[in-house]
């Protein structure tokens, strides 16, 4: 039996992983690359009324912060009036968060609060609140965001409305981080956008899996329908995720991605904080369907594959191959991957309006390496933080 060429096998496996990756761009993320953004709103625009959903536990000051942005959303009925409600779920607070809602109010017959005065045994972090949230709702499609989120523009709640067409039951939304100095600031808004090139192209391919707590639209009947957060309280993090994981299909999902229906909200300002927040958001892909684990799964193994399986054959490359073939095929293959990212993540920054990120993506997508290998098997991990995401 002759000797297996390990070089050889290396060699095949990169050619491999490497096809793995084309494939993703090119039959998934070149969908939101060049996603065709309509801009159809218009103020008359109010075929579904709306309940905006904030969850609030001591957030006061960020409520202070941004409520106005909530409170004037273009989004009115033929009479001019407001046709959405703001519902602000106090949940638990021990500052001024109900003493506030309630003064502005009267002000504002569309803003109602919602004040809870118990935790919820056995159910983890702010699904009970949302959930009572969804219940009072007054109407039946319901658009979700976080005390912290400002919303891009006064058009936001008309741009995500527009996602409930016939049979579309969900709406997922791009929720974005601020841009500040420094690297973290870069580090966590690649990070986000990243993870929007994955839900949203997967949604758009047909295969939806996650969204966005911080950007999200359902109807009522359907959080009813899969009995809400019951398969699931008992974990912290998942109110968007696991169950848009739970309840989307081919079928009843639509995204948009107008600029003026994106959501802001401030990234965190350590790497510590920041890595808790992973550690804890990462904790519920093991609760994902399987098919979405493989999905994401390939992904990620491919993307680490690339790179050390490139290494490993410059390092020791096939001796039995004519070099100018080894060459001229793995080289080739180099180019032809970063060519088809090179276009696909430029435009799909365009699209989500992160284009200063543009300069890094290849010092990002090779750092993503060390990243799947730190991170993945921290998914794995029972034991997660129950502070809210």
């Amino acid at each position: 039996m002759p000797p297996v060429d390990l070089p050889l096998l290396i060699w095949i496996a990169f050619l491999i992983v490497a096809c793995v990756q084309i494939f993703y761009y090119l039959f998934f993320f070149r969908r939101l690359a060049f996603y065709k953004i309509e801009d159809q709103i218009t103020a008359q625009h109010t075929e579904y009324p709306l309940s905006i959903i904030i969850c609030a536990r001591d957030a006061e000051h960020l409520l202070r912060k941004n409520m106005h942005y909530w409170l004037q959303q273009r989004y009115v009925k033929p009479d001019g009036k407001p046709n959405y409600e703001l519902l602000i779920v106090d949940h638990c607070s021990e500052d001024d968060t109900a003493r506030y809602v309630h003064q502005l109010s009267s002000a504002y017959p569309h803003l109602r609060l919602l004040r809870l005065y118990q935790q919820a045994k056995g159910i983890a972090g702010k699904k009970f609140p949302l959930s009572m949230g969804i219940k009072s709702a007054a109407y039946a499609h319901v658009l979700l965001t976080d005390a912290d989120c400002r919303p891009a523009s006064v058009w936001w709640a008309s741009h995500m409305s527009q996602g409930f067409q016939p049979e579309k039951e969900i709406v997922l939304g791009y929720g974005a981080y601020e841009k500040q100095p420094g690297w973290l600031n870069k580090v966590i808004r690649y990070d986000a956008f990243f993870s929007a090139l994955q839900y949203l192209s997967f949604a758009l391919a047909g295969y939806p899996y996650m969204g966005v707590g911080r950007n999200l639209a359902y109807q009522k009947a359907l959080f009813f329908r899969h009995k809400g957060f019951t398969s699931h309280q008992h974990i912290p993090s998942g109110d968007d995720d696991l169950f848009i994981n739970q309840a989307a299909n081919r079928h009843n999902v639509s995204v948009i991605l107008h600029p003026d229906a994106f959501t802001y909200s401030p990234a965190r300002k350590s790497w510590k904080s920041w890595w808790s927040q992973k550690k804890r958001h990462l904790s519920t892909g093991k609760y994902y369907h399987r098919s979405d684990q493989l999905r994401l799964g390939m992904y990620a193994a491919s993307h680490v594959g690339f790179y050390l399986l490139l290494l490993l054959v410059l390092i020791f490359p096939p001796r039995h191959l004519p070099h100018l073939l080894f060459w001229s095929i793995t080289l080739g293959m180099v180019f032809c991957r970063w060519i088809v990212q090179h276009i696909i993540l430029r435009k799909s920054m365009q699209v989500l309006k992160e284009d200063d990120l543009k300069p890094y993506y290849l010092l990002f997508d090779i750092a993503y390496c060390l990243y799947f290998l730190i991170f993945m098997p921290l998914a794995f991990k029972r034991k997660v933080n129950s502070e809210w995401s």
